[in-house]
């Protein structure tokens, strides 16, 4: 059976460009053009994957993502003309397995597409491989890296005793480089922090999770000190201590 992929998207052009590029890939596709019918649709047959415009009439993206996301596992992949930081995250925190912005290439569109659906068969069923937990059995239940503090069995992060809220997947993510100060992860590794309940998540997830928490541990977070990017390879946490 060909796989099915649902569009939401409510301008036509788009939507019809969408259909075609998905339907040259061998995709069964089926289109509408506003969150209600999205919603009832992904609801009557459920799709392998949901391309789901943001700014959709009558229920926006994001109630939709949300709606679905409180009964299913389905694979979200979000399209948006909003590109700032916090609106990324609202949807990623919502559900969203992974996003792209307007202007896209439809190229591109479908290998995201097709990365969504490996990863969600891969996942999926009763032999899901287990997440990779956050830091070694034998690592202490406190991590303190410089000025940072990750308590894992409180699920609390403090910068020179200030506290500070993090998610899930961000504190998953910060405990397990700071169980390792100064290695190196790939975003491929830091996703395994974030794979979870059978539900595949893009590598983007990470990046954006990196940004958040840049927002929360670094002084300057547009010149971290801390949380670094090693490019072409990924992520470490320096051992320095935090400047206040």
């Amino acid at each position: 059976m060909s796989t099915y992929v649902l569009v939401a998207e409510d301008d036509r052009k788009q939507a019809e460009l969408i259909r075609r590029y998905l339907a040259h890939d061998g995709y069964e596709v089926s289109v509408v053009h506003d969150g209600r019918t999205a919603l009832g649709e992904a609801t009557r047959r459920p799709p392998d994957l949901l391309v789901l415009d943001w700014m959709l009439p009558g229920l926006d993206g994001l109630e939709v993502c949300r709606r679905l996301r409180g009964a299913s596992e389905l694979p979200i992949l979000m399209l948006t003309a909003r590109s700032t930081e916090d609106d990324l995250l609202r949807g990623l925190d919502l559900g969203a397995d992974d996003y792209m912005t307007k202007p896209f290439r439809p190229r591109e569109l479908v290998a995201r597409i097709r990365t969504l659906l490996r990863r969600s068969r891969h996942t999926a069923g009763p032999a899901t491989v287990a997440a990779v937990p956050p830091a070694a059995p034998e690592s202490p239940a406190v991590l303190t890296v410089g000025g940072l503090t990750v308590n894992a069995a409180q699920h609390q992060v403090f910068v020179h005793d200030r506290p500070v809220n993090c998610t899930p997947g961000e504190f998953r993510i910060l405990s397990a480089m700071a169980a390792s100060p100064e290695r190196v992860f790939t975003r491929s590794q830091l996703l395994d922090c974030l794979t979870d309940h059978g539900r595949p998540v893009s590598e983007r997830t990470v990046d954006v999770h990196i940004l958040n928490l840049r927002k929360k541990i670094e002084t300057s977070p547009r010149r971290p000190q801390h949380l670094l990017t090693v490019h072409g390879i990924g992520y470490k946490l320096a051992s320095g201590d935090h400047g206040t």
